[in-house]
């Protein structure tokens, strides 16, 4: 069974940083597509990150020129580098990925940016 595990999150000052590890288990190889959605208090989930391969990523607009997605293979890991982090990325971060017909999700870590 596909699992998939984030870690990482916690609690950050307002223009510190945090990086988010995703590892995936029960598969064969490391899904092609993998990324990052972010569910705030009282919102609905939201996109932040994706990327296909190694090099294709694609961003949210509020997190381009703050937040990096990359990847790891052979570890079947995949990592979101936050920077430059304010109160609007206080969410629960979730990881996910489509593998076959099935999208599977993280249970989601916590990252708190406050003063």
């Amino acid at each position: 069974q596909v699992q998939l595990v984030e870690s990482g999150g916690g609690l950050v000052q307002p223009g510190g940083s945090l990086r988010l590890s995703c590892v995936a288990s029960g598969i064969i190889s490391s899904p092609a597509n993998m990324g990052w959605y972010r569910q705030a208090p009282g919102k609905q989930r939201e996109f932040v990150a994706r990327i296909i391969s190694r090099i294709e990523t694609y961003y949210t607009d509020s997190v381009k020129g703050r937040f990096t997605i990359s990847r790891d293979n052979a570890k079947n890991t995949v990592y979101l580098q936050m920077t430059n982090l304010n109160s609007e990325d206080t969410a629960v971060y979730y990881c996910y990925a489509p593998v076959g017909l099935n999208t599977y999700w993280g249970q989601g870590t916590q990252v708190t940016v406050s003063s």
